[in-house]
């Protein structure tokens, strides 16, 4: 089978497409037929070796995709061979077949796409997981979402809106702006342009911001904190403006804010009862019409390094998948 490796830590131009042998089926997991796998932040990182986990080389990155069960090992109950599914795989998804405990593979209606079933688990499970498990976000609050047309900010637009929330889209530039609006934003704030301070005090009438989603970091952070409200909380997603930022805890403190740390991936070997009633719920908004998963390029697997090299530039919008052409 054809699978991205990984031989040494770097950027996308160090990987490799190779021919390897397909994994062995183990107990209590299930081979995939890998139609589709999606792109994250985290695979670069995992790539350059600044992850929070290091893999021995070689190994074959990706941590989510979409496919047909093949093979069902022993003491399996769950699932059968021609489900169509989504998985959490942590690593090993850039292939054309994968194993994968059972625990982390999900069954997907058939109204969803391999391609957007692909790109589906991270994002959508982590501004999920968020708002419910972490900040509690209510009907009624003002919601301001960084980096609002990126992967897992478009999500955090769509699910904040679900969620009832008025939301505050905030992205670089009127056409990734577009896109958030087109996914549910109600209010705007190009950041290229505009005082995000002064945006949010105008747009709330001086309330500010309840709930910050901050997959950014850097220059964002600092920002958010000069517009969140009385009793509001900061959640922090990660630092894909490359800046990690320091929290001035005086600010904390006469604001009565949180300020929230949120590693969803460390949820799942925990408490993943909290993944499948999230993924149910999701799944049904997605029936409902409530979401609508933004695939903005995808790349047959052999085109890996260009594909992550968008995600690297910030040049794509929502998700970007690879596909196997398996079928």
């Amino acid at each position: 089978m054809r699978a991205v490796l990984c031989k040494e830590w770097g950027g996308p131009e160090k990987l490799a497409v190779e021919d390897v042998p397909s994994p062995a089926i183990k107990d209590g997991s299930v081979r995939l037929a890998v139609q589709a796998a999606g792109i994250n932040f985290a695979d670069l990182l995992l790539i350059s070796g600044q992850y929070q986990e290091k893999p021995a080389f070689p190994f074959t990155p990706g941590m989510e995709c979409s496919g047909t069960v093949t093979e069902v090992g022993a003491g399996v109950s769950s699932l059968r061979v021609g489900d169509r599914v989504m998985a959490l795989t942590g690593t090993g998804a850039y292939a054309e077949e994968v194993v994968v405990d059972a625990g982390r593979v999900y069954k997907i209606p058939d109204s969803i796409d391999f391609v957007s079933a692909a790109g589906f688990p991270v994002t959508y499970g982590t501004s999920h997981g968020a708002f419910d498990w972490r900040a509690h976000l209510q009907p009624g609050e003002w919601l301001l979402v960084f980096g609002a047309a990126g992967g897992v900010g478009l999500t955090a637009v769509e699910i904040g809106k679900a969620m009832g929330a008025h939301v505050i889209a905030c992205a670089n530039g009127p056409e990734k702006l577009a896109i958030a609006k087109e996914h549910g934003a109600d209010h705007l704030i190009d950041y290229s342009r505009e005082d995000i301070r002064e945006r949010v005090k105008a747009i709330t009438g001086g309330h500010n911001a309840d709930v910050i989603y901050d997959p950014v970091g850097g220059d964002a952070f600092d920002a958010g904190l000069r517009c969140i409200a009385w009793c509001g909380r900061i959640i922090i997603i990660g630092f894909t403006s490359g800046r990690i930022p320091q929290i001035p805890a005086n600010i904390v403190l006469v604001k009565n804010i949180d300020v929230i740390g949120f590693y969803w991936g460390s949820h799942q070997p925990r408490k993943p009862e909290l993944l499948r009633d999230s993924y149910s719920k999701l799944l049904r908004w997605f029936e409902d019409g409530k979401l609508k998963p933004h695939v903005s390029q995808h790349f047959d697997l052999k085109d890996v390094a260009q594909a992550m090299e968008l995600l690297r530039q910030r040049k794509s919008t929502g998700k970007v998948v690879l596909t196997t052409g398996k079928h």
